[in-house]
């Protein structure tokens, strides 16, 4: 009878069994999908992404692909947690959401801003481009379309910052970040790092990142300047074994050993001290029952070296709302923080209240100038008022930039930090040592599982200065010459030269100098230099030549027109030197002589040399220079050349003191001849007085 039975089972009522189960699976399957979506959405919105993004990604795979509304949710909502925690993966979910047509269009700009935060500017360029397409008045899309247009440019621009990493206050394979000197004293510094304590065990990973829990540390600089002996910050009232710091909790001793069984660390970071280093702020975030409870801001002070018990600022009277990230004004009257508080403009928004009556009064979000629809975090505020913080709704190179806003009357000056600050990653916590230009910031940069790592910038001195030598017309150096420094910053420097002609003098930014070289029985030479235009060290080189006061100076870029006294457009350069040179020499006159070579006839040659001598001095009249300061002289060919030291380093075929007449020349080659010819002609001036004017 079993066996028939058995028999009659595996025929027509196997078949319908076969059916209920089908239809059962399929039902028992679609309430669970729901389920895990339902529970994947709470996570989401108490900001456990992490938890909340492995949830989205294993229902996905399990909605049928009919569902495409299903899918496209899923499908969002798991990119918005990739992207929350920056997973490039992001990228893929944001392509299956709109591939499932997710009904709004801020899928296109969300996928931008991960593709723009992975350096791919063409393709997050036309993602903001079809969101603007919709929503044309968008600031992050039309910020983020106009940063994806310009960071080719940007790149290009240089900066004199020296950023390297900060390798002694990295560990590897966690994240290092915020760090902050301890008061104004440049040797300790508190910052803030998920590597495990070595007095703690590893404890269960962040429900909203996935990774280890925060926690304060802290260090000092040891006589040689370096980092050394790295530890937690012990807080008081704070053992090995208990991570909640909240005192006012009033749960019963099973409730709060159950509560820590299931070991959700509390996480401390984000910090900032008063001027003094006695008081410290820092951001606390302790889970209730697994569950994340948000952000808050802490104080503690420390005594004889400890740091006491911290207990809550109350900033908002809603006690759901987060704050975190503070950062203290010199005078500690006004508190910087980042905050979710409603009526904000969106993502998280820098906020300050003001201290009164030991209380911190009158929360105020910082305005639309400092705030978008994007997250603005991390604030860090100068002596002199200047606001620093990281943004990713402002024009950038991709996720958090490092920006300034300089206040100004009753607005701000904004400015993106820029190379090498600012990269497609994160860039955010910057803190300065003091009043200098050095210090430290966070990114994760160019690391492919998005640890963040601490990096230290100087900015180098500027260094500017002006060298070069003082010589005569033939090249010899005046080892007695003097340099008179006068700048428009009141500067007035006198420099004398070393032994070889040499100087070298140091200069000041954004001044605009006059310079002018001086030696015995030598002219003056007068020059200018600015460094108003200088962006980095630079050193400028000025040669100074002083022509002799006792014989005649050769000027060898003046030119005629063949066998003319025509001035040929090339010597205008030479003229408007021997220009200066009188305006440089406002006190002497000069005779300017032209001269011609052996050929032709003497008489002629006079002639022609008397034209060319009046030419010049016709040029310098038309340009300023008073005619009595000019006698012009035409000599033809009666004054040939004597050699000196610098003609016979030249042309060593002519001696020294050899004069260049008709009788030696005809003892040449005829190749040597054409240049003696050559030499013969030219434009010389003397100087015939040096008191014109003067009485």
């Amino acid at each position: 009878m079993k066996k028939a039975l058995n028999k009659r089972f595996t025929g027509y009522d196997s078949l319908l069994f076969c059916l209920i189960l089908v239809t059962f699976s399929f039902t028992v399957s679609s309430c669970g999908v729901k389920a895990r979506i339902k529970k994947a959405d709470k996570k989401y919105e108490i900001g456990e992404y992490y938890d909340a993004g492995d949830i989205y990604r294993q229902v996905y795979r399990q909605i049928k692909a009919r569902d495409k509304q299903t899918k496209a949710y899923v499908a969002f909502r798991q990119g918005e947690c990739y992207r929350h925690i920056n997973n490039t993966r992001a990228v893929s979910a944001y392509r299956n959401a709109i591939r499932n047509r997710y009904p709004d269009s801020i899928v296109y700009l969300r996928q931008a801003q991960v593709l723009h935060y992975m350096g791919k500017y063409q393709d997050a360029q036309k993602g903001y481009e079809i969101y603007l397409q919709s929503h044309p008045d968008d600031y992050v899309a039309r910020s983020g379309a106009f940063a994806c247009r310009q960071v080719a440019e940007w790149r290009k621009q240089s900066s004199r910052y020296k950023v390297t990493q900060a390798k002694e206050l990295n560990q590897k394979r966690c994240s290092n970040f915020a760090p902050q000197f301890i008061g104004e004293t440049e040797d300790a510094i508190v910052f803030t790092s998920n590597r495990t304590p070595a007095s703690k065990k590893t404890t269960r990973g962040s429900s909203i990142t996935g990774a280890p829990v925060c926690n304060l540390f802290t260090t000092r600089r040891n006589a040689l300047g370096e980092w050394e002996d790295i530890e937690a910050l012990q807080l008081g009232e704070e053992s090995e074994s208990d991570t909640s710091l909240d005192t006012n909790d009033k749960e019963g001793d099973d409730a709060m050993t159950a509560r820590k069984s299931q070991n959700f660390p509390a996480e401390k970071g984000v910090c900032c001290f008063t001027n003094g280093g006695k008081t410290m702020y820092f951001t606390y975030s302790k889970p209730v029952n697994g569950k994340d409870q948000g952000a808050k801001i802490y104080v503690t002070n420390r005594a004889s070296g400890e740091w006491g018990e911290p207990h809550e600022v109350k900033l908002f009277t809603d006690s759901t709302i987060s704050c975190a990230h503070p950062s203290l004004s010199y005078s500690g009257d006004t508190l910087y923080f980042v905050s979710d508080a409603p009526d904000g403009y969106g993502g998280n928004d820098i906020w300050f209240a003001e201290y009164d009556g030991g209380q911190w009064l009158g929360a105020q979000n910082m305005g639309a100038q400092i705030n978008t629809a994007g997250d603005e975090m991390f604030p860090t505020i100068r002596r002199d008022g200047t606001l620093y913080f990281s943004s990713n709704g402002h024009a950038g190179y991709g996720g958090l930039d490092l920006f300034k806003a300089v206040p100004q009357d009753t607005t701000w000056l904004l400015f993106n930090l820029g190379a090498p600050f600012c990269s497609n990653g994160d860039d955010f916590g910057i803190t300065f040592a003091g009043q200098t230009q050095n210090g430290f910031f966070s990114s994760n940069r160019n690391q492919k599982k998005g640890y963040d790592l601490i990096y230290q910038f100087i900015l180098p001195e500027m260094i500017l200065q002006v060298e070069g030598a003082v010589t005569d017309n033939n090249g010899e150096h005046l080892t007695d010459a003097t340099l008179r420094l006068v700048g428009d910053d009141g500067t007035n420097q006198r420099v004398q030269v070393k032994r070889d002609g040499t100087y070298r003098i140091k200069l000041k930014k954004d001044v605009r100098y006059v310079m002018l070289a001086t030696a015995r029985g030598h002219l003056n030479e007068k020059q200018t230099l600015s460094t108003q235009k200088a962006t980095d060290s630079y050193t400028y080189t000025q040669n100074f030549v002083l022509s002799p006061i006792s014989k005649p100076v050769t000027m060898d870029n003046i030119f005629y027109e063949f066998a003319k006294w025509t001035l040929t457009p090339q010597s205008e350069e030479g003229l408007n030197q021997l220009i200066k040179m009188l305006n440089d020499n406002p006190h002497i006159t000069i005779e300017l002589s032209a001269h011609t070579d052996r050929v032709g006839n003497a008489e002629a040659n006079r002639l022609l040399s008397e034209k060319r001598a009046q030419s010049v001095v016709d040029y310098l009249t038309q340009h300023g220079i008073d005619k009595e300061r000019l006698t012009p002289m035409g000599y033809g060919k009666e004054r040939p050349v004597v050699a000196d030291k610098a003609l016979n380093a030249k042309y060593p075929f002519i001696p020294v003191e050899q004069v260049l007449d008709e009788a030696y020349i005809d003892t040449l080659t005829p190749q040597q001849q054409d240049i003696c010819n050559q030499i013969n002609r030219r434009t010389e001036f003397r100087v015939l007085k040096t008191t014109w004017g003067m009485y």
